[in-house]
């Protein structure tokens, strides 16, 4: 007579799962299971998932209508040089540099194209200055950009192509009186052209007519009768020019758009390049 086999007896689930009914060990209890004393108590609070910790806290999720969208708004600033401050005594920007070439007339001081350069190297662009007196402007080249060679200075009719491009703008400034030559520097996306006149002189009616912008300092009567003219300004506004103060400027456009600036230059820009001045 052989020896019998043991088979426990199954169950089957519903779900197809089969489980014994009988191990073959006493009271019924598998192997790898705890015995009764050795039971411990669940434990409570939230169940950690793996890998993810404790499930946090639970909100319902803010929906937004599509008709509540346009009440929506992004205050984004002007893109550009603060140059000063408003008759509203907020940051005046002009965008000196531009996709597009651009050219400018400031009929003024070395002084304020000197405080306009230093505050254009701020933005991380490069200053060209084409200029019949270098060693006016060689401090200021030598102090901007903490080290870095960010101002170039160029005697008269020496100075190189640029190469302006998005991620290296050029600001050109042409220092050389009254009567400047023709420009040399073909037009250029990224490079702005700003040429400094301490007065106007007998072909400056012609060059206004024709620049982007004109930045104007106190002008003599005279002076704000032919610029009130070609910019067409209104006649309240050239009036005023003849007494400005040497911080104070006009901003205006051919088709007879202007603002009013204040500049009130830093304590680093005024150890450099002194106080506000006129003339130099």
């Amino acid at each position: 007579m052989g020896t019998p086999t043991y088979q426990p007896r199954v169950n089957v689930s519903s779900d197809g799962w089969r489980t014994p009914t009988n191990t073959g060990v006493s009271g019924g209890r598998l192997s790898h299971q705890p015995r009764p004393d050795e039971q411990q108590a669940a434990p409570t609070g939230p169940k950690p998932r793996p890998g993810f910790g404790l499930r946090g806290p639970r909100r319902n999720p803010h929906v937004l209508t599509a008709e509540s969208l346009a009440a929506l708004t992004l205050p984004v600033g002007d893109d550009g040089v603060i140059i000063g401050i408003d008759p509203q005594n907020q940051p005046a920007v002009l965008s000196l540099l531009r996709p597009a070439p651009m050219e400018i007339a400031l009929v003024g001081s070395m002084w304020m194209a000197q405080v306009l350069a230093l505050r254009t190297v701020a933005t991380g662009a490069r200053v060209a200055v084409e200029t019949a007196r270098p060693p006016a402007w060689g401090q200021m080249a030598q102090a901007a950009g903490g080290g870095q060679q960010c101002v170039s200075v160029f005697d008269v009719r020496q100075i190189a192509p640029q190469g302006p491009s998005v991620s290296s703008p050029v600001l050109v400034v042409r220092d050389m009186g009254a009567r400047p030559p023709r420009n040399q520097l073909a037009p250029s996306p990224w490079q702005t052209v700003l040429t400094v006149l301490p007065f106007l002189g007998p072909r400056s009616p012609q060059m206004l007519g024709r620049v982007d912008l004109v930045g104007l300092q106190r002008l003599s009567p005279e002076e704000a009768e032919v610029v009130t003219r070609i910019m067409r300004l209104p006649e309240n506004v050239g009036a005023v020019l003849p007494t400005l103060s040497d911080n104070a400027m006009l901003w205006c456009r051919r088709d007879g758009g202007h603002q009013f600036v204040m500049t009130q230059p830093t304590e680093a820009e005024t150890n450099l390049l002194g106080g506000p001045r006129r003339m130099d």
